[in-house]
């Protein structure tokens, strides 16, 4: 499993996560990416972005802004998406 940094805090994690697996005080936690500008803004100040994701195309849009530390799922089975083949194909 691919890892992010998780904003400023110094430490990875997984880049898909099962929902209550991983603490997520402190962090940005949005239901999903359309507000760009608090993504943005939390992104500046080191603050880690969480994004809640029910489908591969919604992990997917979460993953693919560079911001977002990890998509949050409560799906066991959208942990093994292979976003490269779902991104290049």
């Amino acid at each position: 499993m691919r890892k992010r940094w998780f904003g400023a805090s110094g430490r990875k994690v997984p880049e898909i996560v099962l929902d209550g697996t991983i603490e997520l005080e402190g962090a940005l936690v949005l239901g999903d990416v359309s507000d760009v500008a608090a993504i943005h803004e939390a992104h500046v100040a080191g603050i880690p972005i969480v994004v809640r994701a029910e489908t591969a195309a919604d992990v997917l849009a979460a993953l693919s802004l560079g911001e977002v530390a990890c998509a949050l799922v409560s799906d066991p089975s959208l942990l093994q998406l292979d976003l490269a083949e779902m991104t290049y194909g």
